[in-house]
């Protein structure tokens, strides 16, 4: 009877404490209802109630359906994110940039920046994934300066700009600058760690790991990435986990250690398949079939490696579809089997050709669409320059009528000075805007060619010359838009101008031009003011009147600065055809543009240094050999020293 009792007892207690479990227990429904009523405004305060569903897709789409009939945008935007986070985690990268772009839509109507950062990160990524790398860059810089301008920066900005970093330096691995990408992880780290967010830390560690890995510094790639599993461990993040045991598997497979691959193999497999994740299941696939063929298996490589393709071919995975290839080439040849072998090698080769011109071609068709967009923008600014150019001249005409008109006894000299003053100001203005003027009119066709020309090493698949030539051109524009907005620079600031310039400007000449700057004085030229960009229409002078034109021999410019009395003479010297042969070869062309360039010049210095003790003097020297034939053009410009 007793027993009987107690088993009774224990019955009743196990079905209360079910039901009790059952009842507490929150669904999405009473999540959605509740937040409602308190409608908080942070990702975290959200987050906080609404993760527990947030893989679900059918429930998150139930959740926007409810928030944005409620008018809940800040909601709306945060279960979008969500949505798109879904869609990219399964490769779906056109579908997830679609919610991210809704989310930024609710965002905004929700007037609220946190998640407007939050959703221009996103939609960086997705770009990021998609190859779109110019798109990506500009939409992470878009939320860095929003955030920037947040003086009180929450966890949840700081978040957003972690993001921002991480993202930019997974764009640097795709364009293979892998210590700037360093740089972007170290930052983003940094950041999530202020904000205690050691789920990112953990993310930034491994792609630190990642970046050293390719550029084959294992060891720094294992404390990394060991670093970032020994977080995940500790925040029983199996999903990280298992992206770090996949990665150091790769690392390992890199040092020919192939039982230590394994062990980490073994580890990620279940993970992987508990995750659900078909991309990372495809990863660890790989480096499965890696391991194999470290053992020599060759028939389960090959298994692996073909299964693995058909996957990467049905997802249009062609970063893997291209690795795929190289490794059964490598198997193939291993095995003896050289037709094989070379059929996958040439398809291998084929794809990456093809993969490296996309990507190149579309970041440098991005930054020429962007440039278009800059220039129409700065017509837009002429225009008004010039229409307010005519609104002062015709105004001072007014004046002088009006003046005119009131003129008479003692009022005459008051009228006069007042007039006077205003007709001063009005100069003042029609020269500034001028000077405005002449820096937005000074380089576009040069611009538009120097990109097309970059280009053409970008089709070529010189790709250390695109990276290098695009430096040099992103560090002259720049310095060009920085000039733009003051009217004098340090003349070391105008030289560094000039000697981009000229970098740029060969190769438009198929690298043909040596140019030299020689500093043949102590002074300091940091001292010295000179207006923006003065030099470089005597430089280009040099290059397309005297040495373009120049059929045989070596083509030299060289820029000297020597130090006179009160003066710095800046000598520009080429060994060109001389003006008289340019001048003659000027009169043969059927259509003549009339360069105004030096003349603006000319007016800008006297403008810069009419108020000065001392003048500017600007001389031309023909050079000529011992029988008066031209060696060239030497034009020295005298400015006073401060």
């Amino acid at each position: 009877m007793i027993p009987s009792i107690k088993s009774s007892f224990l019955t009743l207690c196990f079905c209360f404490l079910f039901s009790f479990t059952c009842w507490t227990k929150t669904t999405p429904a009473q999540a959605i209802d509740s937040i409602l009523i308190e409608r908080p405004l942070t990702y975290k305060s959200i987050n906080d109630q609404l993760k527990f569903f947030q893989r679900d897709s059918t429930q998150v789409k139930d959740a926007i359906l409810r928030f944005t009939k409620e008018k809940y945008f800040t909601a709306a935007s945060y279960e979008y994110i969500k949505l798109g986070n879904i869609y990219r985690k399964h490769a779906l990268h056109t579908k997830a940039l679609e919610m991210h772009q809704e989310a930024l839509i609710y965002a905004k109507k929700a007037s609220n920046q946190e998640f407007e950062i939050f959703s221009l990160n996103m939609i960086g990524v997705d770009y990021r994934k998609m190859n779109a790398y110019e798109s990506s860059i500009d939409f992470h810089a878009k939320a860095l300066t929003i955030a920037e301008k947040i003086n009180n920066h929450s966890n949840g900005i700081l978040r957003s700009k972690e993001v921002s970093y991480n993202s930019i330096g997974n764009v640097y691995i795709l364009l293979e600058q892998y210590k700037l990408a360093i740089e972007s992880f170290k930052k983003a780290s940094a950041i999530a760690a202020e904000s205690g967010n050691r789920w990112s830390v953990s993310i930034n560690n491994e792609n630190i790991g990642k970046t050293y890995e390719k550029i084959g510094e294992y060891d720094e790639a294992i404390f990394y990435v060991e670093k970032a599993l020994d977080i995940d461990t500790d925040l029983g993040n199996h999903f990280g986990r298992m992206i770090c045991y996949n990665r150091l598997a790769s690392i390992y497979l890199k040092k020919n250690n192939a039982q230590k691959a394994e062990e980490y193999i073994e580890m990620a497999i279940p993970i992987a398949k508990s995750v659900n994740s078909d991309f990372y299941n495809l990863l660890i696939s790989i480096n499965k079939g890696k391991l194999a063929f470290a053992y020599k298996n060759y028939e389960e490589a090959e298994t692996i490696y073909l299964k693995s393709l058909e996957e990467a071919q049905e997802k249009d995975l062609k970063d893997l579809q291209t690795n795929l290839h190289r490794y059964l080439s490598i198997l193939y040849e291993a095995n003896d089997k050289p037709s094989e072998a070379l059929m996958h090698y040439k398809k291998h080769q084929a794809l990456e050709t093809e993969l490296t011109g996309l990507k190149k071609a579309q970041y440098i068709n991005d930054l020429i669409i962007k440039y278009e967009s800059v220039k129409k923008s700065e017509k837009i600014k002429n225009l008004s320059a010039e229409n307010r150019i005519s609104e002062l001249k015709h105004e001072r005409q007014e004046n002088i009528w009006i003046i005119i008109s009131v003129l008479a006894g003692l009022a005459v000299i008051s009228i006069y000075l007042f007039y006077r003053q205003r007709q001063l100001k009005s100069e003042r203005n029609i020269l500034d805007l001028e000077q405005r003027l002449m820096r937005f009119q000074m380089n576009p066709h040069f611009i538009f060619n120097a990109l097309n020309a970059i280009k053409l090493h970008v089709i070529q698949n010189e790709k250390k010359n695109a990276v290098y030539y695009l430096n040099k051109f992103s560090k002259l524009m720049r310095k060009i838009l920085e000039s733009s907005l003051s009217k004098q620079v340090p003349l070391t600031e105008e030289l560094e101008t000039v000697a981009l310039y000229l970098q740029i400007e060969n190769i438009r000449f198929n690298e043909q031009i040596t140019s030299t700057i020689d500093i043949k004085t102590d002074y300091n030229l940091e001292e010295v003011p000179v207006p923006s960009l003065f030099l470089q229409p005597f430089v280009e002078n040099s290059l397309w009147h005297g040495l373009l034109p120049k059929e045989e021999g070596e083509k030299v410019i060289s820029i000297s600065v020597l130090e006179q009395k009160n003066h710095l003479l800046l000598e520009v010297k080429d060994n060109g055809i001389g003006r008289k042969q340019a001048a003659i070869a000027k009169s043969k062309k059927e259509l003549r543009k009339k360069s105004v360039g030096i003349t603006i010049t000319k007016e800008l210095l006297a403008n810069f240094y009419k108020k000065h003790r001392y003048d500017f003097s600007i001389s031309y020297t023909d050079l000529l050999d011992a029988t008066n034939n031209s060696e060239g053009t030497l034009v020295s410009i005298a400015i006073p020293k401060k």
